[in-house]
Order: structure tokens, then C-alpha cells, then sequence
């Protein structure tokens, strides 16, 4: 018997960002994945709970695989979108990944203390951009066993 690989999964990812020059450099570092589904997309911490809260009898609801999350967003901050999320039995279980400008020890402490999944800071040169995205992407999507519903 062979050990065939089986190919991965396809993933729905929920990116929480208010920049729209970020949303859309994700959504191009990820537009040729052969594992990413749909990009999901948000503009702030509050839209962020209402996507992840529908009900399961809303033909649109979407339980994404992974959640890509901005600390400095309007309305309801990352980091308490972060709390609530891991303090929420239903939710807690996905995979947080922190994407953010902030390299404040005080927000990489508290993003692991709420139990952020990793936290990566949002290079600023574009092709180091893509290759971070790239990078998450691959592991998230592929390396690694991702828990089920």
C-alpha cells in the first residue's frame, strides 16, 4: 500500500481589514491558490463578529477556516474581536491568524495571551508582503491539520 498525498482541502478564509490597499493585496496574493476557496472580507471588528455569529439557518452563513485579523480596526478593535472570538466555544477553534503594522511588544503579548494562533507583522515592502501571505498560506492551508467543525 502507497502512501498517496491527499491534496489539501479548500480553505474559506475571513480577512478583517479596514485598509483597502492591504484587502487588495491579499486578495491578489491569493487569487492563483489552488487551496484557498473564497476570501471573505470585512472593514471592521464589529462586522467581523456579526459574519462569524449569523445563524446556521442563514443561507449565507460561513464558518471560515481561518480568520486573518487587523489589530487597529474602527468600531470594535482586533483585540477585542481576538477575546471574543477564543472566549466563544462555537468560534474559538479557528485559527487566528494576527496580520498587523504593529510591532508593540505589548500587542504581540496580549494577541498570545488571548491566544492568537500566530501573529506576523505586515511587512511594507510589497514583495515581501506577498511572500508572508504565501507563507501563511501554505502552512494554514496546507501543512498543517486544521480542526473540524
Amino acid at each position: 500500500m502507497t502512501n498517496v498525498p491527499r491534496p489539501a482541502p479548500l480553505i474559506e478564509i475571513l480577512l478583517v481589514e479596514d485598509n483597502p490597499g492591504d484587502i487588495r493585496l491579499m486578495r491578489e496574493a491569493l487569487r492563483e491558490s489552488k487551496i484557498v476557496r473564497r476570501i471573505h472580507s470585512v472593514t471592521d471588528g464589529q462586522k467581523a463578529i456579526d459574519f462569524l455569529r449569523k445563524p446556521n439557518n442563514d443561507p449565507d452563513a460561513v464558518r471560515p477556516d481561518i480568520i486573518f485579523l487587523d489589530l487597529n480596526l474602527p468600531r470594535k478593535d482586533g483585540r477585542e474581536v481576538l477575546a471574543e472570538i477564543k472566549a466563544d466555544s462555537k468560534l474559538r477553534r479557528i485559527p487566528v491568524v494576527i496580520l498587523t503594522s504593529s510591532q508593540a511588544e505589548e500587542d504581540i503579548l496580549r494577541s498570545y495571551d488571548n491566544h492568537a494562533n500566530c501573529y506576523v507583522t505586515k511587512p511594507v515592502d510589497l514583495e515581501k508582503f506577498m511572500e508572508v501571505v504565501h507563507t501563511i498560506e501554505n502552512f494554514w492551508g496546507g501543512t498543517v491539520e486544521r480542526p473540524p467543525e
